[in-house]
């Protein structure tokens, strides 16, 4: 049972997408059919300087960029995925600073890579990873595309310290909506923050948690990452 205090936009978010989910097919067909919707939720809160925020956005363009992660989108039943970039810190600190957007093939994908490196830095304050799941939840309701997979990649590098629910509530409720969290985590100030997201924070089919030791690390962690959730296989270890 869950025991935290859960926010009514958390719960509506969860309850539109579960009806969107099963909706007739009629109302798919509206949508652009992709293999995969993800939502890439970075972490601008304040523990993250401007040096470390930067080898985040650089390192994500080069793996976009990478022709094993651009090969591993043209091998899907379909071809193409669907990419939101969101940067993230505390309550109300959300921002979609890339919106969805598809990647189909070389140039789709130097694209987004190219728009990520531009991308300015716009949110800072607490950690709340509960508003950024929340928040995502409202993203794919909204989305242009019908996915056969809906996955949040949470980067981040501290514990949930702001926001009125819990990690783990937010994350139930978009569970339950049949929504994937991994975490990819950056152990510079909490050694054990791994744990701390298998256990509060990932969830769903086929989840996993990726760690960086430091940022200089980050662009190869998030590399290995996106080849994991574009492919939607699981392996023993990363």
């Amino acid at each position: 049972a869950v025991r935290a205090t859960i926010a009514p936009h958390a719960i509506s978010a969860c309850l539109l997408l579960t009806a969107w989910l099963l909706a007739p097919p009629t109302f798919a067909q509206k949508r652009i059919d992709v293999d995969l919707a993800l939502i890439l939720a970075i972490d601008c809160s304040h523990s993250v300087d401007t040096s470390e925020f930067a080898l985040q956005k650089q390192g994500l363009a080069r793996a976009f960029a990478d022709p094993a992660v651009i090969g591993a989108i043209r091998r899907g039943k379909l071809g193409r995925i669907a990419v939101m970039v969101v940067e993230w810190s505390g309550p109300q600190s959300q921002t979609v600073v890339i919106p969805w957007t598809i990647v189909s093939d070389g140039n789709s994908a130097l694209r987004v890579a190219s728009e990520i490196s531009k991308t300015p830095r716009v949110a800072a304050g607490m950690t709340s990873i509960s508003d950024v799941i929340n928040f995502s939840v409202l993203q794919f309701i909204n989305s242009p595309v019908s996915a056969r997979r809906h996955v949040i990649d949470i980067s981040g590098d501290g514990v949930d310290n702001a926001g009125m629910d819990r990690p783990a509530a937010a994350r139930d409720l978009a569970v339950a909506a049949g929504i994937t969290i991994n975490g990819l985590t950056i152990l510079n100030e909490v050694n054990n923050l791994d744990i701390y997201f298998r256990e509060n924070v990932v969830g769903g089919a086929g989840n996993f948690v990726v760690v960086a030791n430091d940022y200089s690390a980050y662009g190869d962690a998030i590399r290995r990452k996106l080849l994991q959730e574009i492919q939607g296989l699981r392996i023993s270890s990363l």
